[in-house]
């Protein structure tokens, strides 16, 4: 059996769609291959969501913002959007979701926990379902 890919999109591939990307990666191991894009990526990941996933164990300290690109999305199993609007292609035959989630940059830290905390129950329920 071939392994699931999921590819996480939002618009600056520096907050929500690094920390699902993250925690899939450590919750599914090598069980599911986990990308993310941005329509629109920054230069860097944002500083506040590498300290809260750092709270979780998780280091996305040396990932890097990527533009999203038709072929990642042809290729992934299963696209999970943030808020990346109409920027997204679609494909027929993938699994689409859109979460709706507030968008970590420039929020403090008490507020990007939460929505971290978000993140990983989605995650989980996605792993869950991936299954």
């Amino acid at each position: 059996m071939t392994r699931p890919t999921v590819l996480f999109v939002c618009v600056h591939n520096a907050g929500r769609s690094q920390i699902a990307a993250g925690y899939l990666q450590h919750l599914a191991g090598d069980r599911i291959d986990v990308r993310s894009a941005g329509s629109a990526p920054k230069d860097a990941i944002n500083p506040v969501a590498i300290a809260v996933m750092a709270e979780e164990g998780i280091d996305i300290a040396n990932e890097q913002p990527k533009v999203l690109t038709v072929d990642a999305v042809r290729e992934s199993d299963a696209v999970i959007t943030m808020g990346c609007g109409d920027a997204c292609p679609i494909f027929p035959g993938k699994r689409y979701e859109d979460w709706e989630l507030d968008d970590p940059a420039g929020q403090d830290v008490d507020t990007v926990r939460r929505i971290r905390d978000e993140i990983k129950g989605r995650v989980e329920a996605l792993i869950a379902s991936l299954a």
